[in-house]
């Protein structure tokens, strides 16, 4: 079998990726709210003007909220899949997973506070 080129190689990863951002969007309940916030907090930005530095905060913890409940999808997902019964260390394993995706909301939460709460009060 041929070696693949390079630049095929990465196309085909960049589709891979969109189609696992496309379901985990399309089937996931936890995402498909988060999305509604950051649009929601992204409408904002734009209605209280928020400055280039704020964006880029924003931005930031948008993303790595996203990222860190996708990555928490499929640790759960990857879980199951290994042991479909109840496991006390596969419930640890997910209950530590979840526990990361709150420390990084609550983070994310702590910014948009301080970007908005000035500009609210």
């Amino acid at each position: 079998m041929p070696k693949e080129n390079l630049i095929v190689g990465r196309i085909k990863g960049i589709g891979y990726a969109f189609r696992g951002a496309w379901l985990l969007v399309r089937t996931e309940s936890s995402i498909q709210i988060q999305v509604v916030i950051a649009g929601i907090m992204t409408v904002a930005g734009f209605y209280f003007e928020i400055s280039q530095t704020e964006w880029i905060l924003q931005i930031f913890a948008i993303a790595l909220v996203l990222g860190v409940e996708g990555l928490n999808t499929a640790i759960e997902k990857m879980s199951d899949y290994i042991q479909p019964e109840f496991d006390e260390k596969i419930g640890f394993i997910k209950d530590i997973s979840a526990g990361a995706v709150m420390l990084v909301s609550l983070a994310a939460s702590i910014v948009g506070l301080i970007i908005y709460g000035p500009k609210i009060i």
